[in-house]
């Protein structure tokens, strides 16, 4: 009867284990801003891996225009764990931060004699 107990407790043990090593994912998304995805790359290659605080303190402090877009998603992804998972914001970790490109905007520049050509602005997601 002991051995059954102990074996018991040993897999109560395991399973808070397991239960405190699950990392919770929180994640933010924006669309439609209207720059270039390399010059963003630039920015969010400096705060992957970083945690919180330290990203808001880089993103005020550089001089980019890319910074103040970054620095709102993150703060809504910072809200997002706050209010929906109850989590503390000293403990949270950017792991993951993408950029791609969008949708191309297609514009036509007047020239001379009627004609037109295009310019071609992208949209980063």
């Amino acid at each position: 009867m002991t051995n059954m107990l102990r074996n018991k407790n040993k897999d109560l043990e395991v399973r808070k284990r397991e239960k405190e090593d699950i990392k919770t994912e929180i994640y933010a998304l924006s669309q439609s801003i209207s720059m270039s995805a390399h010059k963003a790359r630039r920015v969010l290659d400096q705060i992957r891996g970083r945690s919180y605080q330290e990203t808001l303190m880089i993103l005020e402090l550089m001089p980019y225009r890319a910074c103040y877009p970054i620095f709102k998603v993150i703060y809504s992804a910072a809200a997002n764990a706050k209010h929906n998972m109850g989590l503390n914001e000293e403990y949270l970790v950017i792991i993951k931060a993408t950029v791609d490109e969008g949708t191309t905007v297609k514009k036509l520049k007047p020239r001379a004699r009627g004609r037109s050509y295009t310019i071609k602005d992208l949209l980063v997601i």
